[in-house]
């Protein structure tokens, strides 16, 4: 009975307070009362494709909407190719076929919400890594009508954790706001990076726990995440994403992301 208290208590303080107070400020921000009413557009985020010849990989995320976003963002994929006039983004939504190519501007506000920039790779390395995030884009296993669930998933976040996995060398992680990215499907899932610098339990995606160099150390719970990010350092809290540990700390979400 001690040990059932305790472990209560520390779901409460670490998951539950903190996806509260998250939920108590979003209550409070201004947003549309629909999608119909949202701003889909594109928000100027990511420079214009034909700026700069290169090729170029980013990873995009942006708050989501409703109450959802309280403790959630979207995440998609933008691809350009050297020298194309054009960017190709690949997102996965709740209906019809799931995985679209661009269905919305590559850098568009989601649900009104700004974007920003989780991970961006560009040059000969994005070159070489293009074909490998195409066919880790075709290969993924939730592409079909009906193979869309909001959580624990597979989700919006599932299809982009899923590439972020299969291309190692992109050396990127979604933020802990991602409800969805540690989706596996059975009852028990352990899997590694090829070089072992990152491993994931999880059961059933409701609760798990992962560490490495790009995870630092984190538990999971019902979909959110806290822990501690190591190699940029920052912790990581339900609802509020990461909250850098100094002010140097850069790239990721900020405690309180623009909406």
């Amino acid at each position: 009975m001690r040990f059932f208290k305790r472990t209560l208590l520390f779901i409460t303080l670490v998951f539950i307070l903190p996806a509260f107070a998250s939920l108590a400020w979003w209550a409070v921000q201004e947003r549309p009362g629909s999608w119909r009413s949202a701003d889909w557009s594109a928000s100027g985020v990511l420079p214009h494709a034909t700026d700069n010849p290169k090729a170029a990989i980013y990873v995009m995320a942006a708050r989501t909407g409703g109450m959802k976003g309280a403790l959630s963002v979207h995440s998609w994929l933008v691809l350009k190719r050297a020298g194309a006039s054009s960017y190709d983004r690949y997102d996965k939504v709740g209906w019809g076929s799931p995985v679209r190519r661009n269905a919305y501007p590559a850098d568009g506000r989601w649900y009104s919400n700004t974007p920003y920039v989780v991970a961006a790779i560009t040059g000969e390395e994005a070159e070489r890594l293009m074909p490998q995030v195409e066919a880790a884009i075709a290969s993924y296993p939730f592409s079909q009508r009906g193979d869309y669930g909001i959580w624990p998933g597979p989700n919006s976040n599932s299809f982009t954790a899923h590439v972020l996995r299969n291309v190692p060398d992109l050396d990127a992680s979604l933020p802990p706001t991602a409800v969805g990215r540690d989706y596996r499907p059975g009852l028990f899932a352990f899997d590694h990076t090829p070089d072992w610098s990152d491993v994931h339990v999880s059961l059933g995606g409701l609760a798990g726990i992962a560490a490495g160099l790009r995870s630092g150390f984190e538990l999971h719970f019902l979909g959110l995440v806290a822990g501690l990010d190591l190699r940029r350092p920052a912790l990581k809290v339900p609802g509020f994403g990461r909250v850098e540990l100094w002010p140097s700390a850069t790239a990721g979400e900020k405690a309180v992301p623009a909406t």
